[in-house]
């Protein structure tokens, strides 16, 4: 019976910590299902109401208590250690976010190969409608794009 209380306090204040918005108590309020699932298993392999796990004089093994409940127990605890460090690296992580906006390493603006600082300051208007009359430094610069004259 008092196991059973254990385990329903253990499950409301696990399941209240999980529902809450800090990670933190999130975190906490695993741990407290893992142990009350620890404590359920240990319940149910009634260690409390059988002999430890030696044979006695008469070789009778039935009064020995089940090794498998607490093998099981040994493995959720390895597991629950192992979300838990989980959980703490998932919480630590937005912490490494310096707070910056910096979109110079972006990626899209070197995609369609320009340079972050005139992908930043180009105009799209700028282009539309000129022609290569408006050039100011004549028609042959504007024709072939590469700034010298006559070049092919």
């Amino acid at each position: 019976m008092t196991s059973a209380i254990a385990v329903a306090v253990l499950v409301a204040g696990g399941i209240y910590l999980v529902l809450q918005r800090d990670l933190l108590r999130v975190i906490l309020g695993f741990v407290l299902l893992g142990h009350a699932a620890n404590l359920v298993l240990l319940a149910a392999g009634g260690t409390d109401r059988r002999q430890p796990p030696f044979i006695s004089a008469d070789g009778d093994p039935s009064g020995i208590a089940d090794p498998l409940p607490q093998a099981f127990v040994l493995t959720a605890i390895v597991i629950a250690f192992a979300i838990t460090v989980y959980l703490i690296t998932l919480a630590g992580a937005p912490a490494k976010d310096d707070g910056s906006d910096d979109d110079a390493t972006d990626g899209d603006r070197n995609a369609v190969g320009m340079p972050a600082d005139a992908a930043s300051r180009a105009d799209p208007t700028e282009g539309a409608g000129e022609s290569a009359d408006d050039d100011p430094r004549g028609p042959d610069v504007a024709d072939t794009g590469r700034g010298g004259a006559g070049a092919p």
